[in-house]
């Protein structure tokens, strides 16, 4: 198939364009957030190709996947067919609402089937008519790398200051109180202190060898959808310690982490991952375990291939199931 989609979220695109369709990234002129085309910090196949937006309308389009509320315009702007009638859509929601039991923007439709990557997104969102399912996330395996050779704790978190509590911003200061921390991410460079040390934009590759280096992963996330650089982290084969909220507990089972809403227990487990090598090591085997299973891009690339195979057989059935 030819799919239709926006980089938008780098971390899931690199996941979905590793499948056997043809994927149309819009390209504009100055590369917008509307026309980013191909990434610059992950190696995608040459199936994921960058089409200048004014030479979208001369191509065959089989499915657009659509990712936030304006792209449907853009669609209709950009090839003259409208998503959901004259094209195939589906609708992937990424985020948390921004507060809980929100009405989703699509809910007042049913010719879209909004996708949701985590279970709990499904619950908090109100999504009304649009036929709703779940399709996990998936993740490329970057092999088991974990030395923890480092004694610190890694996060990555983007924009930490500019979102917040939401992120955990507070939380990652916290625990640097009680063992250093390496944050890698975008505009990380004003969380800089003597306790805590920050790597920007760095290519994908490189950022795993250097969380792998590191003894604990730590997920300071209030009120995210799941970070696939968790599930990265986990199959690193690193430890993990997070706070207990949205997906978290699905994602990192006790075997694999710890996690807990008290702050001061959250620094406790994160001194004792740090200070006992052998431990951090046998739980970093469990979560990588863990993530290949419940996060293998196998089973989220066929998960995808049914749904879309679904979606263009018959639009109308698409989000049932």
């Amino acid at each position: 198939m030819k799919l239709l989609l926006w980089h938008v979220h780098g971390s899931w695109t690199n996941a979905f364009v590793q499948g056997d369709h043809e994927y149309l990234l819009p390209l504009t002129p100055h590369r917008g957030p509307d026309g980013l085309g191909r990434a610059r910090t992950w190696d995608w196949p040459v199936a994921a190709r960058e089409v200048p937006v004014g030479e979208l309308r001369d191509q065959e389009i089989d499915a657009v996947v659509l990712q936030r509320p304006h792209e449907a315009e853009l669609v209709r702007q950009w090839t003259g067919r409208r998503p959901g009638r004259d094209l195939p859509a589906v609708y992937v929601e990424h985020n948390t609402p921004s507060q809980p039991f929100a009405e989703h923007p699509l809910a007042r439709q049913c010719a879209i089937p909004l996708v949701h990557v985590t279970h709990f997104n499904r619950q908090i969102w109100s999504s009304g008519l649009a036929p709703a399912r779940v399709i996990e996330h998936g993740v490329p395996d970057p092999g088991y790398r974990y030395t923890g050779e480092i004694a610190s704790a890694a996060a990555v978190v983007n924009d930490p200051l500019r979102r917040g509590r939401a992120v955990g911003a507070d939380v990652i200061a916290q625990a640097s109180d009680h063992v250093p921390v390496d944050l890698f991410g975008m505009n990380v460079e004003d969380m800089r202190s003597s306790r805590i040390r920050t790597y920007e934009d760095l290519p994908q590759h490189r950022m795993h060898a250097e969380l792998a280096q590191r003894a604990v992963y730590l997920h300071p996330c209030r009120w995210t959808s799941l970070g696939l650089s968790l599930i990265e982290a986990m199959m690193l084969g690193m430890p993990v310690v997070a706070l207990d909220t949205t997906e978290a507990s699905r994602a990192v089972p006790p075997q694999a982490g710890f996690l807990s809403n008290d702050l001061d227990e959250l620094s406790g487990h994160l001194r004792r991952l740090v200070r006992d090598p052998a431990l951090a090591a046998a739980m970093g085997r469990n979560a990588r375990e863990v993530a290949l299973h419940r996060y293998g891009l196998a089973r989220f690339l066929t998960d995808w291939d049914d749904l879309l195979t679904q979606l263009t057989a018959s639009p109308a059935s698409a989000g049932r199931g």
